[in-house]
């Protein structure tokens, strides 16, 4: 459904929302499970984004540029992995125009869903439900914090 791009990225935020100071970009690679290469470009992203402010030296690192609540799953997937949406026949028959046929009119339809529930859920909600009992083998968050089942 995502790439695996977007899911790292998911990773680093939710990461970076549970944190009250600046991460370093191995701080991330190591808890978040991304190898370190590829998160420096996911970083990268989601600062050009807007989503994650980056500064250099002592002390500095990656944190979120809004609050938790105020950054959707949606809004992390688009900065690094757009979902691709049908808008035209996928097959290029010209009759068909932007009249999609019945099946690539319902798979328009089913991304369109998704991207809803992406957007109706944001940062604040993922770091809420991490910290329930179930969530123990969660990587984002150090074992002896998380109660155990």
């Amino acid at each position: 459904m995502i790439s695996q791009t977007a899911e790292y990225a998911l990773r680093a935020m939710v990461f970076l929302a549970m944190r009250d100071s600046a991460a370093t970009g191995q701080e991330i690679a190591e808890t978040t499970k991304v190898p370190p290469g590829y998160l420096s470009k996911i970083m990268q992203q989601l600062v050009k984004g807007k989503l994650v402010n980056s500064q250099r030296g002592i002390g500095g690192g990656f944190t979120l540029s809004k609050r938790p609540v105020e950054i959707s799953i949606l809004d992390v997937i688009n900065a690094v992995d757009p979902i691709d949406r049908i808008t035209s026949c996928p097959l290029g028959i010209q009759s068909h125009g932007f009249n999609l046929c019945p099946l690539h009119k319902r798979l328009s339809e089913a991304t369109s869903n998704v991207e809803s529930a992406f957007a109706a859920s944001n940062l604040s909600e993922l770091v809420e439900e991490s910290k329930s009992p179930l969530c123990a083998s969660v990587p984002l968050t150090p074992s002896e914090t998380l109660p155990q089942c």
